[in-house]
């Protein structure tokens, strides 16, 4: 646990910890401001299901979109993939025609590369769907359906209630096309599970790691999306190099540089997959590794929260953004304005 020297009522002053909690209010408002959006895109979607779907974002968005194919194929069973968006901007490539759906994910929904790739699939005859914070943006006014995240205005150059509010995009998207009443309920119950989800004391991981150097972040299935974006958070917030794997892809060559007091931060959901997570951890705390285990069925040393396997990763990643804002500090770091980046990438 965190010594009195080190309390986490310290950390809110922040951008970073700020904005993250405002994570329920943003979810709230999504739900409430898209119901007609989702309602007429799932009856779309139905009636004409797409042959392909494919995903288009950088960063935290296509993080975002890693958590949107799991749920997308597990509750649909068509394909995702992600799109390169080089092919369009640099290449210049065409795109085969035929029924699709593409996905676009972005804060701004400005990147130049972002927009060269869904104009190329919108010309293919895709249908596209925009998550984008930025309503006025260009990707907004491109979009077929315009899904606006309603994040307001996010100062931290480090996404956090933005990231979460397309998470909850994705969750309605596909609680409507799939009709799964008891996804559409979690969804409806996920707000003020956020609010609780953002109290839990997840001191010992500052603990664990304010002096690492190097760590992996482990997931699987509807939780790996979320590995991801806690390690990018690590290294653009907290200086600290990490690397996200699934806990199936860990057991391969990286497996052979977990030993003795190497640190680990593992999300395990209570489903299957979770299992998968829970079993590497356990392999990987023989070895003597420093394992701080989020674990939805209770057994890890940081709290989560119980609730649809689905859902528990956007309760997980609200507690590790108050985690990792405390760490940053505690690192000697600023989270707001991390060195040589800034709120929007316009890559080409």
């Amino acid at each position: 646990m965190m010594g009195a020297e080190e309390p986490q009522a310290e950390t809110t002053a922040t951008l970073m910890e700020t904005e993250a909690a405002e994570a329920g209010q943003v979810v709230r408002r999504l739900i409430a401001a898209n119901e007609p959006a989702f309602a007429a895109l799932a009856t779309r979607l139905r009636a004409n299901p797409p042959a392909r779907i494919v995903t288009c974002a950088r960063g935290s968005s296509d993080h975002a979109s890693s958590y949107g194919k799991y749920l997308i194929e597990t509750f649909i069973g068509i394909p995702v993939a992600s799109a390169a968006p080089s092919v369009a901007s640099v290449f210049a490539a065409p795109v085969a025609p035929g029924s699709a759906l593409c996905i676009a994910v972005s804060q701004s929904g400005r990147s130049p590369d972002l927009l060269a790739t869904v104009r190329a699939h919108q010309e293919a005859g895709a249908h596209v769907v925009a998550f984008v914070n930025d309503e006025t943006s260009p990707l907004a006014v491109l979009a077929d359906t315009c899904i606006g995240l309603k994040a307001g205005p996010e100062r931290s150059v480090a996404a956090t209630k933005s990231y979460i509010a397309s998470l909850a995009a994705f969750v309605a998207l596909v609680a409507g096309w799939s009709g799964d009443e008891a996804l559409a309920e979690a969804l409806a119950g996920l707000p003020d599970q956020l609010e609780q989800a953002r109290t839990l004391d997840w001191s010992d991981a500052v603990t664990a790691f304010r002096d690492a150097t190097n760590l992996f972040v482990i997931g699987r299935g509807y939780s790996f999306g979320i590995a991801q974006e806690a390690a990018l958070k690590f290294k653009e917030t907290c200086g600290l190099h990490a690397e996200a794997f699934s806990a199936a892809e860990v057991r391969h060559g990286p497996m052979a540089i977990v030993g003795e007091g190497f640190p680990i931060l593992a999300f395990a959901t209570s489903d299957t997959a979770g299992d998968s997570v829970r079993e590497a951890t356990a392999e990987f705390a023989e070895r003597g590794a420093r394992i701080c285990l989020a674990d939805a069925k209770g057994s890890g040393s940081l709290p989560a929260l119980a609730g649809h396997p689905a859902i528990e990763p956007l309760l997980m990643v609200q507690s590790f953004y108050h985690m990792a804002n405390a760490l940053s500090l505690a690192r000697g770091h600023d989270p707001d304005r991390p060195l040589y980046l800034k709120k929007v990438t316009e890559t080409r």
